[in-house]
């Protein structure tokens, strides 16, 4: 791969060399059903797994055959078959994916470890952290391996921790923790069977701290200028494969002459891969494959059922009775998040189901969102249906790179399906301040690969929280708090599947169209209302629904009728959801407007707690001028 890499064959590369002996050890202890996640220099958990050449090198070179068809680089990608997890970017990111998986071994009784690597720079992430404080508070068969090489691409652990050993901390979250000798293959297999036997045998996680020295730079490009050189010397003696070497001809357990001729089968077994894999071909670009890639088409089951009965209900009622029917239906659903259980959540949606679906099903976290959209990664991987409450959305920040460059992300990179549902409770009008009143929902659309909903009515709360369950995507519900417990209207008993993406006219109209999701369907209903019986004008209201997709055809069949549009969120004026809506309108609409496209939007400020200042920052204060505004022209 170096000779490739000065051939330009290869973009970059990571170099394992020095590091050898912790790959293949860990590999080697564990069975094929254990799940690894792998890291940067782990080459040899593919090779002891006896993942096939020609698609790895392929994968390797960027070409159409490799695991992630030129999508993904090196070992940023997952071979489920193989029960190899890749990683991403973001260090100790995939640690809290393990704890899913693990989480999954346990409640199916399948009896596997998941092996998590990470360096001793994640060690300084909070994703670490989050990790293995879940790891113990919930006793996961999973065992956290660090290699630690000396450096973080060039910081020295000296500027990383400040204590003796990163071992130290496994006592700190509880649980058994071990320092070996990376260096030595038996040393490393040893460990790593112990640690197998006992997080099975206990449940409980195992923190492995695995002592190395890396030879070569973090990639190739970054050099070793950094490091002393009488560090090379000293670390050349313990090179993993010299040890394992020389083990084998001290003990009589192999010869020269044998050594020679695998390191000869070797070549003979890799060369005509690697020549083959050079021959293959590179992936063509076709925007419809592309597209398609992003997320899993689904299509919703027909109901057994042809018609409900319909009975008056709140909006919360709606969002617990999709969530008890779901469970009802389909064992592998199960809910995380924080105050869930006992407490019922922070808005009391899951009130009851501790004592109806039982602990295993209805799991506290502690107080953390990274973590939990990690683990629920790692439970979606396995087939469960997690479902992650947020406690408000405005904490969803915390999770942010899991949600965007994981959780999204994984099903173009490397064909994973991810079945999780995150619930948040959004929006402001309750005078709860600059934290507890957010409208994010507008933060997510532009990262390809999860679907958004706002339920605006009862209805929707029912059957669009239960067909985003249903739905093998991620899929993001932002469920409006001030609705809770305020909105009554008519729900069925049962709910009803649908496909994401398609808006409703909630009132016909042919003087202007207004455009809205969530809380805002609401006050453009009262607005167009009062307006109707007041001076006889009449406005088509448009509840888009879901954010992604975005139904832009039941939009412009509407514009085509009324000829102007206003745009209303509750979001803020810079970059909100109705910014992208205003785009498509200017670029595909532009022939039928007879006025400017308006934008009614809250003020590019914080949410203030005073109820007064808050009723002046949101778009409702301003909605009654911007129809008049678009009226008028």
């Amino acid at each position: 791969m170096l000779k490739l890499l000065r051939q330009n064959k290869i973009s970059k590369w990571f170099s394992g060399i020095g590091q050898e002996a912790i790959a293949v050890g860990a590999a080697s202890a564990l069975s094929p059903d254990d799940y690894i996640m792998t890291m940067h220099r782990n080459l040899g958990v593919f090779t002891t797994r006896q993942v096939p050449l020609y698609p790895l090198f392929c994968q390797l070179l960027g070409k159409k055959d490799g695991f992630s068809q030129g999508r993904e680089r090196s070992f940023h990608f997952g071979i489920p078959e193989y029960r190899i997890i890749g990683m991403i970017s973001h260090l100790a990111a995939m640690l809290p994916v393990g704890d899913g998986l693990a989480l999954a071994s346990k409640l199916s009784k399948r009896n596997y470890v998941t092996l998590a690597f990470c360096g001793e720079g994640s060690t300084s992430e909070g994703d670490f952290h989050e990790a293995l404080n879940l790891a113990a508070v919930w006793n996961l068969p999973v065992i956290f391996l660090i290699e630690n090489n000396g450096y973080a691409l060039s910081t020295p652990v000296s500027e990383q921790y400040a204590c003796k050993s990163i071992v130290d901390k496994a006592i700190g979250y509880g649980m058994k923790g071990i320092q070996i000798d990376g260096n030595n293959l038996n040393e490393v297999y040893d460990a790593v069977l112990e640690s197998k036997i006992y997080a099975l045998e206990q449940q409980k996680p195992v923190l492995i701290e695995a002592m190395t020295f890396r030879m070569r730079g973090h990639e190739e490009a970054s050099g070793t200028a950094y490091v002393p050189p009488s560090l090379f010397k000293e670390w050349e003696k313990k090179d993993p494969i010299k040890q394992y070497r020389d083990f084998l001809l001290n003990n009589n357990l192999a010869t020269e002459d044998e050594l020679h001729s695998l390191e000869a089968q070797a070549d003979e077994r890799f060369m005509p891969e690697l020549e083959r894999a050079l021959a293959s071909d590179f992936p063509d670009f076709d925007e419809e494959t592309e597209r398609s890639q992003v997320f899993i088409p689904f299509e919703i089951p027909k109901s057994k059922k042809s018609k409900f009965e319909e009975i008056e209900g709140r909006y919360i009622d709606g969002i617990s009775r999709a969530l008890e029917f779901a469970f009802d239906e389909d064992e592998t659903c199960l809910i995380i998040g924080q105050d869930i259980a006992e407490y019922g959540g922070a808005f009391k949606v899951t009130n009851g189901f501790l004592d109806k679906y039982g602990r295993d099903r209805v799991r506290n976290t502690p107080i953390i969102e990274s973590g939990a959209v990690g683990a629920s990664i790692g439970l979606a991987l396995e087939g469960y249906k997690p479902v992650l409450e947020m406690q408000f959305a405005d904490f969803i920040t915390c999770g942010f790179n899991q949600l965007v460059n994981n959780l999204a992300k994984s099903r173009y990179r490397w064909n994973a399906e991810m079945n999780v549902t995150i619930r948040s409770p959004h929006g402001a009008g309750v005078g709860a301040g600059p934290y507890h009143s957010q409208s994010p929902e507008g933060w997510f659309m532009q990262h390809s690969g999860l679907k958004i909903v706002v339920p605006a009515t009862v209805e929707d709360a029912l059957n669009l929280t239960y067909s985003a369950i249903l739905d093998p995507n991620p899929v993001l519900i932002f469920e409006h708090k001030k609705l809770y417990r305020s909105l009554k209207g008519p729900m069925t008993t049962q709910p009803v599947a649908e496909k994401l993406g398609k808006a409703k006219v909630r009132r016909s109209g042919v003087d202007a169209t207004i455009v809205t999701f969530g809380m805002g369907v609401h006050w453009a209903l009262e607005k167009a209302s009062e307006l109707s019986e007041k001076d006889g004008i009449e406005l088509e209201v448009i509840d888009l629904r879901t954010l992604v997709p975005l139904d832009i055809e039941t939009v412009k069949s509407s514009i085509r009728k009324t000829n102007r549009v206003l745009l209303l969120e509750e979001a803020m004026e810079v970059l909100g959801p109705m910014s992208e809506v205003s785009a498509l309108i200017s670029e595909f609409c532009f022939e039928w407007l007879d006025a400017p496209v308006i934008r009614c939007s809250s003020i590019n400020t914080p949410v203030p707690t005073n109820r007064k200042l808050e009723d002046g920052y949101l778009a409702s204060s301003r909605l009654e001028k911007k129809l008049h505004q678009l009226l008028s022209y």
